[in-house]
């Protein structure tokens, strides 16, 4: 069953690598907020907090699992962690994957990245980026959410 997915990630230093996660063709995302139309996102970012939040609570309608895409520095990213609360509050199934080794457009790898205190706080499960397995991964945190 394909389960519809959220993604949270440092959009400035990760949209490329989360593109490649997105388009792997096994899952059924639904992207960080303003993720399928950048302008959508760079639009919000001018607006203010309030419509950056209206954003992301609308690209969290109707998912059942949010995927943390871990970067060198998505830990400290207050709209994560924002991202990450309001995931908790819908009952999303959640956990995080390590995305540091996937290439950027410029083809650079980057740093392991903190993972972020709600996912640890939480015990989520936090794996290393793979392909084969994601699809697997999102179905096992949506039934352990209830989804």
């Amino acid at each position: 069953m394909a389960r519809r997915t959220f993604f949270s990630f440092h959009y400035d230093r990760d949209i490329w690598r989360a593109s490649n996660v997105r388009n792997i063709g096994t899952i059924d995302p639904v992207a960080r907020a303003g993720f399928t139309d950048a302008s959508l996102w760079e639009e919000a970012k001018k607006k203010g907090d309030a419509a950056i939040k209206a954003l992301i609570l609308d690209g969290l309608k109707n998912t059942s699992v949010t995927v943390v895409l871990i970067g060198a520095k998505t830990a400290d990213r207050p709209w994560v962690k924002y991202e990450i609360d309001e995931s908790v509050k819908r009952g999303n199934g959640l956990m995080g994957v390590r995305i540091h080794m996937l290439k950027d457009q410029k083809g650079n790898t980057d740093l392991p990245g903190a993972v972020p205190k709600a996912l640890l706080d939480g015990g989520y499960p936090v794996y290393d980026w793979n392909r084969d397995s994601i699809g697997r991964w999102i179905e096992k945190a949506a039934v352990a959410a209830g989804k």
